[in-house]
């Protein structure tokens, strides 16, 4: 993680060790506090954000709507500025919170359209003809992205040990370090076979551990991983968006239209509440609309 500014190195450290949050996401605050940071430097002279009023806040939420940032981006910087001011009144370094009285800016319901299992059955044939090293790969990153509902991050920090073939099952280190089993069925061990047996001609001793490697024997990155996903997808669906998060929906709606039981997807999907599950729910109001029309005995 880069450099912390000594001001927030303390909430930094509260957000990895107590929080359990992941480096990328402590970065990500750390960047919105130092943006925040550099508006006040630059506008009022201050070099700290404890004596900070809303006027102040609301000014910077101003000119971040006049530089085009969407609403969503700005509440999420203002939810890292508002977690910090938490956090110092926590520790006693702060009476009161600026943003107490602060309400979100309005943002557009994001409706995440799923893969439809025609297009995963396109692209799962599109790749059946890849035999070499990275064709392999990447049909295993698709297939388990569709078969485990991982996120991205989680795929890329898989190491070997994670990945146990016997048992036919998968550690997955989720979000606040939190660890997950989620079985594998046979289609997903059978690539992974093939793929294992490839990997040992790149496999450096640097990054051994990892279970994804690039053709030159290095990990494999977020970017890399996207791209891998919207180039097969591209191939098969006519869909905007193609990436590893709607193969994550693609998954949870699938399961569900199929009859799982919604506890048991929040399970393999590692959220902490049942209520981050449900969103996935309205994705299956065509199957369940199916089910209610063949069922109900006015509808016949």
């Amino acid at each position: 993680m880069s450099e912390v500014n000594t001001e927030f190195s303390y909430f930094s450290e509260y957000l990895l060790h107590e929080k359990k949050y992941s480096t990328l996401t402590v970065k990500a605050y750390i960047t919105d506090l130092n943006a925040f940071l550099h508006f006040i430097t630059e506008v009022y002279g201050s070099d700290t954000l404890q004596d900070v009023h809303y006027s102040q806040i609301r000014r910077w939420i101003v000119q971040l709507v006049e530089a085009k940032i969407s609403n969503r981006t700005i509440n999420r910087k203002i939810s890292s500025l508002n977690s910090y001011y938490k956090f110092l009144i926590k520790t006693g370094s702060l009476e009161a919170n600026p943003l107490s009285k602060h309400k979100a800016l309005k943002t557009a319901k994001k409706v995440q359209i799923p893969f439809s299992q025609k297009e995963m059955d396109d692209v799962m044939h599109i790749l059946e003809s890849e035999t070499d090293f990275e064709g392999v790969r990447n049909k295993l990153i698709v297939e388990l992205f569709y078969a485990t509902g991982i996120r991205r991050i989680e795929l890329i920090e898989i190491t070997l040990k994670d990945l146990d073939l016997p048992n036919k099952t998968l550690k997955v280190l989720g979000k606040r370090n939190k660890e997950r089993y989620i079985p594998l069925i046979d289609s997903v061990l059978q690539t992974a076979k093939s793929y294992l047996k490839l990997r040992e001609a790149i496999t450096t001793v640097k990054n051994q551990e990892y279970l994804f490697l690039t053709n030159k024997g290095l990990k494999i990155y977020e970017t890399l991983v996207y791209r891998i996903i919207n180039e097969y997808f591209s191939k098969a669906s006519l869909k905007v968006k193609k990436s590893p998060h709607i193969l994550r929906h693609s998954f949870a709606t699938h399961l569900l239209n199929e009859g799982a039981d919604l506890n048991a997807v929040k399970e393999l999907l590692g959220h902490s509440s049942l209520a981050a599950t449900q969103v996935y729910t309205h994705n299956s109001i065509a199957e369940l609309k199916k089910v209610y029309e063949s069922a109900h005995p006015r509808s016949k």
